[in-house]
């Protein structure tokens, strides 16, 4: 398969470019809004075609799929824009900006009979499966379910993630993987309860806490941020045991990985190999395109996401519990 990059933000030099090259398929064209930073990039990767803006890119005749990086404000835009030329996409998360907008990605991209991927690339690891596996097999009635994705973001005052234009700010950032991890392992949640803070006057959150509610009784606590340095873990509690896993979320891809447990009073340590998560992604999107199955990450599953981050943000910003939209039971 052919991609096409519109970016070239870091996270495309530094994961997806280099995923992409351990596979048998290929990059073909970079775009940015300034023409030298993608010939810089497309010269490092040795790409041929590079592009001043997205729009000639996605006419380009032997790009097939198209992978988004781009800041969250612009992922519906150009998701759209690639649909309507037939392009397939990979966009990172998150899809849109709220959920309504994600719907109105998803629909548009159904009618267009295109395949829409969002990249939570964390759900393509073999230590993830094996966690939701886990718990699904061998825990029994899951209580509570702990998660958090912070790192330092220090002088860096004009980085996108701090711009409110352009919809950042931690809860979208890296937040978005804890909530979408809470509910691989609980479902929907019923309601939901958040404190924010936005310690730099960017109009954003720099640090957030979230509490969610299921009608069961079980809850789940989710906290991103910019202001402390790096943690990325989870922890799962049950009736008869726990699970719990530490870099969680974009762990280094030369070491190897643990996931600890103890279930039914048996205490368990599984070691992971390397292996480059980005890489497994997107493999798993090409195999969705050429299969026609549904991705793992699909576009329902987006607007189910971001379902529960409309609400946290929301209760953030009211002070008050707020109700999951489309909250029906599980």
């Amino acid at each position: 398969m052919n991609f096409g990059v519109l970016s070239t933000a870091g996270i495309a030099r530094k994961a997806f470019l280099p995923a992409v090259e351990a596979t048998d398929h290929t990059v073909t064209a970079v775009a940015s809004r300034d023409l030298e930073s993608a010939r810089a990039l497309a010269n490092e990767f040795a790409i041929d075609g590079r592009y001043e803006g997205y729009a000639d890119l996605i006419e380009r005749a032997d790009v097939d799929a198209l992978y988004i990086p781009l800041p969250n404000a612009l992922h519906a835009e150009w998701t759209k824009r690639a649909a309507d030329a037939g392009v397939d996409v990979l966009c990172e998360k998150p899809l849109a900006v709220d959920a309504d907008e994600a719907r109105d990605v998803v629909d548009y991209c159904a009618d267009r009979d295109v395949t829409l991927m969002e990249a939570f690339m964390y759900r393509y690891h073999p230590r993830t499966e094996r966690a939701i596996e886990l718990a699904r097999e061998e825990l029994e009635d899951i209580r509570s379910v702990t998660s958090a994705f912070k790192f330092p973001l220090f002088g860096r005052p004009d980085d996108i993630r701090l711009s409110e234009e352009l919809v950042g700010g931690s809860l979208m950032d890296v937040g978005c993987y804890p909530v979408s991890l809470v509910r691989q392992f609980l479902g929907e949640p019923e309601r939901a309860y958040a404190n924010a803070d936005d310690s730099r006057g960017s109009g954003v959150d720099t640090e957030l806490a979230g509490i969610l509610e299921y009608d069961n009784g079980a809850s789940a606590r989710v906290a991103s941020g910019f202001d402390t340095q790096e943690i990325q873990r989870y922890r799962v509690e049950a009736r008869n045991g726990w699970l719990e896993v530490e870099n969680a979320f974009n762990p280094p891809a030369d070491e190897p990985l643990t996931l600890e447990y103890r279930i039914d009073g048996r205490r368990g340590v599984e070691t992971f190999d390397p292996v480059d998560q980005y890489r497994l992604e997107v493999e798993a999107f090409v195999s969705s395109v050429e299969s026609g199955r549904r991705p793992r990450t699909d576009g329902d599953e987006a607007i189910a996401n971001m379902r529960v981050i409309d609400a946290i943000a929301e209760s953030a910003e009211s002070e008050q519990a707020v109700e999951v939209e489309g909250y029906s039971g599980h």
